[in-house]
């Protein structure tokens, strides 16, 4: 058995992480942690846990943590994480970080889109960034992965195929996605309460979203050539799920049923990525690791539609499928029956 800790183990990422792992067959949760005074019972936080995980979330040190664990999950926000990170991994544990910290290559621009110096610049660019239908020859035997964004997940999936193939124009994409509220986590804000996001829908971040140089620069090796994006999130009043409609330029006369052609022989031995014919929903992927993806010609134009559920495929899941990759498990295991 693997033993596994979870820091910031309050969210709702965190509380779908736990949830796998409590059924995955080769891991033993042994320590969770929160920055939050005293030592409450994980069922406290997480009343749905009753029952399941007799554990409290303790404030531990990264001595402590190394001590429990042989792999740590590290949910914390960004700039916490590159604190306490190169301690874990200097003290044996192998870590896969939900944060922003490491997905970016350059210093300069995770300090121009997130507004903090990095402090552990020197592996930018030398961790692997932990999208499996990508990058699964480089993840396996990895010290270190960045889990990536919940909408930068959504949005590369379905671009990926297209792009790889040179079917449409690297510039001039127009990603218009749409988040559930927990999204924005569990930590009160005013945009969140309910009279305020509640029958209403609104767009937030226009031109500025931090996501956007990750897909970019993910985007860009993927096809060999300089991605730009226009990335405009939208807060909707629902509890989970993300659907991005991609508006792009096709750059030959492909048809429709040539286009679903190209992303199934792309994802054809991707276990959580389904090309379907017909228009994906939120509804269809929630609570399950899966990637829903379509696209319809029209016009001159490719707009590709991608679905999944933010906590799931957008957090938790693709980052076991990052430690089953990482400990030589099956990709699948603890995600599939």
């Amino acid at each position: 058995m693997v033993k596994v800790a979870i820091l910031g183990a309050t969210g709702y990422a965190a509380l779908e992480l736990i949830k796998i792992l409590l059924a995955h067959p080769e891991v033993e949760i042994t320590a969770l942690t929160t920055r939050q005074e005293g030592s409450p019972h994980v069922q406290t936080i997480h009343p749905s846990l009753h029952g399941r995980l007799d554990l409290t979330c303790d404030n531990l040190t990264t001595d402590e943590i190394c001590e429990k664990a042989d792999v740590v999950f590290c949910a914390l926000p960004h700039k916490a994480s590159m604190e306490v990170i190169p301690q874990l991994l200097a003290g044996g544990c192998k870590v896969v970080d939900l944060s922003a910290d490491y997905r970016l290559n350059d210093p300069g621009v995770y300090e121009q889109w997130y507004g903090e110096v990095h402090t552990d610049p020197t592996r930018l660019g030398n961790t692997v960034y932990g999208l499996p239908e990508i990058w699964s020859d480089r993840i396996p035997g990895s010290e270190l992965v960045a889990n990536p964004g919940c909408y930068t997940s959504t949005s590369i999936l379905g671009l990926a195929p297209l792009i790889a193939g040179g079917h449409i124009e690297p510039t001039g994409i127009f990603i218009d996605a749409k988040s559930g509220i927990s999204g924005a986590g569990r930590g009160p804000k005013l945009t969140t309460l309910y009279p305020e996001c509640n029958e209403s829908v609104a767009a937030y971040s226009v031109g500025r979203h931090r996501h956007t140089p990750e897909i970019n620069q993910i985007l860009s090796e993927v096809g060999g050539c300089k991605v730009d994006v226009v990335f405009t999130p939208h807060l909707m009043p629902m509890d989970r799920g993300i659907l991005c409609s991609i508006y792009t330029k096709l750059k030959s006369a492909i048809t429709e049923d040539e286009l679903l052609d190209v992303m199934r022989k792309y994802y054809s031995d991707k276990p959580f990525v389904r090309i379907v014919e017909h228009l994906p929903a939120t509804k269809d992927v929630t609570g399950s690791n899966f990637c829903d993806i379509t696209v319809r010609r029209v016009g001159d134009n490719a707009i590709i539609f991608s679905c999944t559920d933010n906590l799931i495929k957008g957090a938790a899941g693709v980052a076991v499928q990052n430690f089953n990759l990482v400990c030589g498990f099956e990709e699948t295991l603890g995600l599939l029956p």
